[in-house]
Formats: structure tokens, C-alpha cells, sequence
């Protein structure tokens, strides 16, 4: 038997649109992966873009948090400067106070010493200090006093030797006093152990 096909001409539309319709059909698909796969970039982009916003602001607050931090260090920076220079003038005090009270007793015994190598009938009428020098003027009846005063002054052991006289000038006597003997003597003064 053979067969003849009168409906082959009418199925040929029919396969034109299932080929359409496969077309179609998979013009769709590719359409919906392209979307999605736009959809995913700008989801991917958003995303990325939120991240780095979010990091950014972090970051400013980081900064802001910094320059507190540094602006509050920096005055205690300066409260520190300001203590340590007070500190350093009070320790410079004490040390001129400490200083001050270790050359205290050194006048005290000066003038006892100088009291103690006084012979008799001798007089001081002025005494100068420079330093550690001493000029001391004063009045005898005679030279005897005048090298008994200075052996007393150099045996004593606060001052150094020589000491030495420096002038001596005689006055001559008048009807109401004796002759007098006018004299520089110079000395340095250093505390025994000193």
C-alpha cells in the first residue's frame, strides 16, 4: 500500500510554528537569563556600592574619633609641659632652699670665729664678704694684737692660710686717745671639711 500524504502542505505552518514557537520560546528563556543576569549585576553593584558606603562612613568616624583623641591628647601634652616646668622651677627651690641651708651656719660660725680670734684691744669696724673673701678693717693699740689676730684667724681652721694683712697705717695719739693702728686684714673663709 502506499500512502499518499495530501496533508503534508498543512502541517508544514504547523511546523513553522512549532519552530516559531520554540523560537519564541527560547527567545524568552534568553531573555530571562539576561534579566536575571542584569537583575544579579545591579543587585551585585547595589551591594557593592552599599559595602563601600557603609566602609567610608566607618572610616569618617574613625577619623572624627582620631582627631578627638588627638586633640585631647595634645592638651595633656601641654598640662604634662606645664607640670614638669612647675616641677622643674619647685625642685630648683628646694635645691636653693637646700643650698640656702647648708651656707646658713656658715656666717653663724664665721662671726664666732672671728669673735674667738679677737685679742685684746682690738677693734673691727668693718667686715666685706665677696664670695668666700673677706676684707675686715679694724683699730689696735698695737702690731702685737694686729699678728695675734691674724695667727688666731689662720689657727682656727675655717679660714684658710695665709691671711694677710694688707695695710696698716699708725695714727698719731691726740690728748683724749692713744696712738692707734689702723689695718686691712684679707681672709678666706672655708669651713673645716668644706
Amino acid at each position: 500500500m502506499i500512502r499518499i500524504n495530501l496533508l503534508g502542505q498543512q502541517e508544514r505552518p504547523r511546523a513553522k510554528r512549532r519552530a516559531a514557537a520554540v523560537t519564541t520560546e527560547s527567545g524568552q528563556k534568553i531573555a530571562v537569563a539576561c534579566s536575571l543576569v542584569l537583575v544579579l549585576a545591579a543587585l551585585g553593584v547595589g551591594w557593592w556600592y552599599w559595602s563601600l558606603y557603609q566602609e567610608g562612613t566607618r572610616l569618617a568616624q574613625e577619623i572624627a574619633d582620631a582627631q578627638q583623641e588627638t586633640a585631647r591628647l595634645r592638651s595633656l601634652i601641654v598640662q604634662v609641659q606645664q607640670f614638669e616646668a612647675r616641677k622643674a622651677q619647685l625642685q630648683q627651690r628646694v635645691s636653693l632652699i637646700e643650698q640656702l641651708r647648708r651656707g646658713q651656719s656658715g656666717p653663724v660660725h664665721m662671726l664666732d670665729e672671728l669673735s674667738r680670734a679677737l685679742p685684746e684691744m682690738l677693734w673691727l669696724v668693718q667686715l666685706e664678704q665677696k664670695g668666700t673673701e673677706l676684707t675686715i678693717d679694724g683699730q689696735c693699740t698695737t702690731y702685737t694684737a694686729l699678728s695675734d689676730f691674724v695667727d688666731n684667724l689662720g689657727g682656727s681652721g675655717w679660714f684658710t692660710r695665709p691671711v694677710e694683712i694688707m695695710d696698716s697705717q699708725v695714727e698719731g695719739a691726740t690728748a683724749a686717745s692713744a696712738e692707734l693702728i689702723r689695718f686691712t686684714v684679707k681672709a678666706q673663709f672655708a669651713p673645716p671639711g668644706g
